[in-house]
């Protein structure tokens, strides 16, 4: 898989990317350093407790690296599911939940897509 078949698998434009970040090996650290990111795991564990700041605050960070890396598809739902956190209500709304497996379930397909492209 090249970089441009990567970036269809995640739902991105690598002709986007490129223009903020102009080089493959750049991309390519920065891919492998998402791999790294605690934001997702924040999430997953806000979640489980109930605590709604600490979830929009990791979703949050999540969103912007995607929005940064340009994986589309995966910001789309945590941005979803960051507008739902949104405010100042007790607890976490079920409907964030909901939210959470799209989130869940997109993050899961970018890691992998991530770890099949680095191990070319």
């Amino acid at each position: 898989m090249n970089i441009e078949e990567f970036y269809k698998k995640v739902g991105g434009s690598y002709a986007e990317v490129s223009g903020r970040i102009p080089s493959v090996s750049l991309i390519e650290r920065f891919l492998a350093k998402f791999l790294e990111d605690k934001s997702f795991g924040d999430l997953s564990a806000s979640m489980e407790i109930g605590d709604r700041k600490g979830a929009f605050l990791a979703v949050h960070t999540l969103k912007g690296v995607c929005a940064n890396l340009g994986f589309a598809t995966l910001r789309e739902s945590s941005s979803k599911l960051c507008e739902e956190l949104r405010g100042e209500g007790e607890g976490i709304p079920e409907s964030a939940y909901l939210l959470m497996n799209d989130t869940e379930r997109e993050y899961a397909v970018t890691v992998q897509t991530i770890c099949e492209y680095l191990n070319k």
